[in-house]
């Protein structure tokens, strides 16, 4: 996927990953009263933050990682009928290992 949108500093696009919830009875939850997704994939990327005397530091994560994030944390935006997320690299909690 080829994202039009270039994360600036430490910040990064998120594409959430929506699981099908269903009940132990087997019932399906509808989207309406699931809770926000809290993992997705990582399609971009910023430079990096800068430090004080001017060093670029590399976020930890890169492009095709899956990530677990803040319930909270980021921005949602909408681009070509797909919801992304901008978040800080602050607001990823971890990463799952491939």
């Amino acid at each position: 996927m080829a994202v039009k949108l270039e994360p600036l500093a430490d910040r990064l696009v998120v594409k959430p990953i929506e699981r099908e919830e269903v009940t132990k009875g087997g019932i399906v939850i509808p989207d309406t009263a699931k809770e926000r997704p809290q993992e997705g994939e990582v399609v971009a990327v910023g430079p990096g933050r800068l430090t004080d005397d001017g060093k670029r530091i590399a976020l930890d994560v890169k492009v095709g990682d899956v990530v677990m994030y803040a319930k909270y944390g980021g921005t949602e935006i909408k681009i070509d009928d797909e919801e992304l997320i901008i978040l800080r690299e602050s607001d990823i909690l971890a990463k799952k290992k491939k």
